[in-house]
């Protein structure tokens, strides 16, 4: 586990990193998410050791990256956001030169750095020049050295920045399997990539974190409602009777439309249920055509929006939002029935890690007797 407490880095009278905690617990894909210059790689070079903070600390499974950083440091794999590639070696060379810098025992290097390549794809690539390999491979290979050494911990740092959608893809998958053995965190200022890939976002904005959860709870505690957009064929009145009925629906908008005879509105309704069949039939028994239904999710955009905008020069940490909010959902439903009630007569306009080892899919030597013949047979 990493523990990062009270974390500050400045840079003359520049705050880069203010004040930050969180945990990273075993086993799950962390997105470290803001925007550009909101101190995500400067988290990550404290938290891998490359750079010192102001104050605070960083303990990653005891070890305190600052007092004990050899120990703290082989649990790590790192992989900056500019690979730290020689151009003039082969993906086979470099990544034997960095086996060794990790002091991987020298019996244990071959077998190694042939899985790592395996595991990254590039072993057809292994006796090209890095640099006449494309974008997508030499983030292959910089993936590959940060797995050497079987670290538990696996820090990618914009692992997608610059390649085309394909590789994109591949390196989604890649982050995906390494997950499945180590605990990985993803920096990235890109949301999908974070929602394609992690099970729990921290959100840092202007070197504060102002978001630390899983992705589903971020969404629900963001807006505990999905809307649901809808075109009715028949009387404001009648349908408004049908919705009624429904205890999941908590506010209803209704809006002209241009089609005559179709009324169009829009449901806020509470995420436990999806109602949208209830609905359809409901208006079907009435004889009330539904012409369109969309449901329309919370996203991990509107989420990201609404806590960055809300921290724009003057950040509030998350868990002070979370308690102003618990404060007010009362006054909020009570609100909504009194507009509801407005809603149905008038019609206002249209809004414009041995057996670590092995799960790791990294063969440590332990169990290869033949681990000195593969490499001069080789």
């Amino acid at each position: 586990m990493i523990e990062v407490k009270h974390i500050t880095k400045k840079y003359g009278d520049t705050l880069a990193v203010n004040d930050v905690s969180f945990k990273i617990r075993n086993g799950k894909i962390y997105g470290l998410l803001g925007p550009n210059g909101a101190g995500k790689s400067t988290t990550m070079n404290i938290i891998a050791g490359c750079i010192s903070a102001t104050s605070g600390s960083v303990n990653i499974n005891g070890y305190d990256v600052f007092e004990n950083p050899l120990e703290a440091k082989s649990l790590i794999g790192y992989l900056p956001e500019q690979p730290p590639l020689y151009n003039e070696m082969t993906p086979s060379e470099y990544l034997e030169f960095v086996a060794e810098a990790k002091n991987v025992p020298y019996e244990k290097i071959y077998r190694q750095v042939r899985q790592v390549m395996e595991l990254t794809g590039i072993y057809s690539m292994k006796d090209r020049l890095i640099k006449n390999l494309s974008k997508g491979y030499k983030q292959r290979v910089g993936i590959a050295q940060a797995m050497l050494g079987n670290p538990e911990i696996i820090i990618l740092d914009e692992p997608t920045v610059g390649l085309d959608p394909k590789q994109i893809i591949e390196i989604r998958e890649l982050i995906k399997k390494l997950g499945e053995s180590k605990t990985v965190i993803v920096s990235s200022h890109i949301l999908a990539e974070i929602s394609a890939v992690c099970d729990h976002v921290i959100i840092i904005s202007q070197g504060k974190v102002v978001a630390d959860d899983e992705i589903k709870a971020l969404e629900a505690e963001i807006s505990p409602f999905d809307k649901l957009h809808l075109s009715i064929k028949g009387d404001v009145k009648g349908i408004r009777e049908v919705l009624d009925r429904f205890e999941n629906i908590q506010s209803i908008n209704i809006y002209a439309s241009k089609t005559p005879g179709v009324i169009e509105l829009t449901l806020s309704v509470t995420k436990e249920k999806d109602i949208r069949d209830d609905i359809f039939f409901a208006m079907a028994e009435r004889r009330y055509a539904v012409i369109t239904m969309e449901k329309e999710d919370t996203s991990l955009e509107s989420v990201f929006l609404s806590l960055t905008s809300e921290t724009k020069g003057n950040p509030k940490l998350y868990r002070q939002r979370k308690k102003k909010k618990k404060t007010t959902d009362d006054s909020f439903s009570d609100n909504t029935g009194e507009n509801d009630a407005g809603n149905t007569e008038s019609v206002p306009e249209i809004p414009t890690e041995e057996n670590d080892n092995q799960n790791n899919g990294i063969d440590d030597g332990k169990n290869s007797a033949d681990n000195t013949d593969d490499k001069e047979n080789n």
